[in-house]
Order: C-alpha cells, then sequence, then structure tokens
C-alpha cells in the first residue's frame, strides 16, 4: 500500500465513528416498524420537510452528539498518524535514529495534518448529507412519529441511557468475540488436519 492510500485509510478509520450517529428506529403512529419505510422510493409529496428533519435532530441531538465526537477525533487522528508515522520511518530508514530538529519537523507535520483531519467533513455538512438519506428512506409520518417519540419523556431517557449502554456494551462484544473466535479456530485447525489426513499425497511431478 503506497503512503497516500495509507494516510486515506488512517483518516477514514478514525472519521467513521463520527458518521454512526443513525439511532432512529422508523416508528409508524401504530408503534409498528414502518416497513414501507425501509426500501427506498418515498415519493416526493410524501418526503420530510426540511423543518420536519430540523426538530428531529434537535431532539435526537444529532448535532450535540457529533460535537462530543468531534472533541475525542483529534486525540484518535494522533494516535493513528503517530503508528502510521513510526512504521513509514522503519520502513525508510530502518535502525536509524531521529534528531531534534527531524522530531521536531514530525510534530509540526503532525499537528498540520491533524488540523486539516478535523475539518474534513463539517458537522453542517453531515447534517445536510444525513438529510438526503431520511428523506430518502423516511415519510413525514414517519419522522412525525420519531419526533413524537425521541420528544417523550422515554426518548429523551433512551439518549440518555445509550452511551452508557454502549460502554458496557463493546467490551462485552470484544469479550464474547475473542471467546467464541478461539473455539471457532480450534474447531477449524481440527477439521483441516482431519482433511489433510484423509487427502492422499499427491506424487511429486517430474
Amino acid at each position: 500500500m503506497n503512503a497516500r492510500l495509507k494516510w486515506a485509510a488512517v483518516i477514514g478509520l478514525v472519521l467513521a465513528p463520527m458518521l454512526s450517529f443513525g439511532q432512529a428506529i422508523a416508528v409508524s403512529p401504530s408503534g409498528a416498524m414502518a416497513q414501507e419505510s425501509a426500501t427506498p422510493g418515498i415519493a416526493p409529496e410524501d418526503q420530510p420537510t426540511k423543518e420536519q428533519l430540523t426538530k428531529l435532530f434537535e431532539v435526537m441531538r444529532i448535532r450535540d452528539q457529533m460535537q462530543n465526537m468531534r472533541k475525542i477525533v483529534p486525540a484518535m487522528i494522533e494516535t493513528q498518524m503517530r503508528a502510521q508515522i513510526r512504521a513509514m520511518s522503519a520502513e525508510m530508514s530502518p535502525g536509524s535514529k531521529t534528531t531534534a530538529d527531524q522530531r521536531a519537523a514530525v510534530e509540526r507535520l503532525l499537528h498540520k495534518y491533524v488540523d486539516k483531519a478535523e475539518r474534513l467533513y463539517p458537522v453542517d455538512e453531515m447534517i445536510d448529507d444525513a438529510s438526503g438519506l431520511y428523506r430518502k428512506y423516511l415519510s413525514r409520518e414517519d419522522v412525525d412519529a420519531l419526533i413524537a417519540f425521541y420528544s417523550s419523556a422515554a426518548g429523551q431517557h433512551l439518549l440518555d441511557a445509550q452511551p452508557k449502554i454502549a460502554q458496557e456494551y463493546m467490551p462485552l462484544v470484544m469479550q464474547r468475540t475473542q471467546e467464541r473466535t478461539k473455539t471457532l479456530t480450534a474447531e477449524m485447525m481440527k477439521d483441516l488436519a482431519a482433511l489433510k489426513n484423509s487427502t492422499p499425497a499427491q506424487p511429486a511431478q517430474k
């Protein structure tokens, strides 16, 4: 992978969490999932208005979530870039030591690109892009129902609880995945060994 692609991958990995703010569940006025909104093709006259989406994003605290994420993004970007710089330096000059001037130059370069990366995808642009997708998949009726839900005490309580749920849930997911992947890998290796033993060796071709 060349240097440009490596940097693109780093930025993509860092900024991706900023996009995971879609907590909305399409709820019909009766409280059931709105199955028809799960497919694209909402007629223009049925698409939510800008005012509706502005209200929905307000009660869902979308902007606040994005702004809070942006506060932790710089540290994530810096960590990724430092790791990438170390890897690239080791490839270009293995075993060599950097001078104080070189380290200072790297720090200046690092801060320059961290600053640039923070401004790659402004919150207003993210909200505009999200609005287009909401119009594609949700009707005015859906959005009104969502506004009602997220404006309720239960909806606000859900938004309050979600960070705590995620904080406890993600380590659990990682633990379960690691445990079960280890078991799965052991089973696969056992099957591979059995397959190897059951397959007659082919004579070497001359």
